[in-house]
């Protein structure tokens, strides 16, 4: 077999979080083009992103829901088995932010990103490793960390809180699942040009003293993270248990 077919993924089934725009996008397109069948999940109706994965020859489920409770997390793999039988990958890509300074930090701001950013993480993850036990083929689960799950960032206590929880769920869950053939990594994206981050972009000051300390000189794009979620998510990666692969245009190098 030629290495490069053990990074395809021809005739898996991907449920990826936060789909919609940004990273999430990114990380759907690249694995669609990698061969993945899609399951969109996000708290909006996703047509371009349909658009372009069905442009690409792969089946899209899109699925409405608002992941900051749990709720609706068995109700989205029941509905990726009833359409594809079976579900392969997970990208928990959903997450939000909250930025204010530490000592007038709210309760809600806290635990509404805490929510979504790590419980919802680690819930998915345990429903989906259930489906894969059942299916009884192993399967890939891949967490979106940060450059915060290394650092404490400014005015974003609950965010740094949650990523850095992200990187520790990620190593917790490898060590009991690993032994099912289920791998669980994570990406932790350096300063990406998203949504998330258009107040930093805005800022002249903050966004000057960020490419400075970059080393390749520009913010990253959600397409930058593509190549490395279909490398977690594929068999190339089948010995890759519980680690956190930054991908920050050598950010932490620095």
């Amino acid at each position: 077999m030629s290495i490069l077919n053990k990074f395809s993924l021809e005739g898996k089934v991907a449920i990826v979080t936060g789909a919609s725009t940004g990273l999430g996008q990114g990380i759907a397109l690249g694995l669609a083009s990698a061969g993945a069948d899609i399951v969109g999940v996000d708290y909006v109706e996703m047509p371009e992103i349909e658009e372009q994965i069905k442009k690409l020859g792969k089946s899209f489920l899109g699925i409405t829901a608002n992941l900051l409770t749990i709720e609706p997390i068995q109700s989205i793999i029941d509905q990726a088995v009833a359409k594809f039988g079976k579900i392969d990958i997970l990208v928990n890509n959903a997450g939000i932010i909250r930025r204010c300074d530490a000592i007038e930090f709210t309760e809600k701001d806290w635990d509404d990103v805490m929510n979504i950013n790590i419980k919802t993480v680690f819930f998915f993850s345990q429903a989906v490793a259930r489906q894969y036990m059942k299916q009884n083929n192993g399967g890939k689960i891949v967490n979106i960390a940060s450059m915060l799950s290394f650092q404490g960032g400014i005015r974003v206590p609950s965010y740094t809180s949650s990523k850095s929880g992200v990187m520790g769920i990620t190593r917790a869950l490898a060590n009991e699942w690993a032994k099912h053939n289920i791998n669980v990594n994570a990406i932790a994206p350096g300063y990406m040009a998203t949504n998330n981050t258009t107040a930093l972009r805005a800022d002249e000051e903050r966004n000057k003293s960020i490419l400075e300390r970059i080393p390749a000189d520009r913010w990253g794009s959600p397409e930058d993270l593509a190549g490395t979620a279909v490398f977690l998510a594929s068999e190339a990666a089948g010995y890759i248990n519980g680690y956190t692969v930054a991908v920050d245009g050598g950010w932490l190098a620095r």
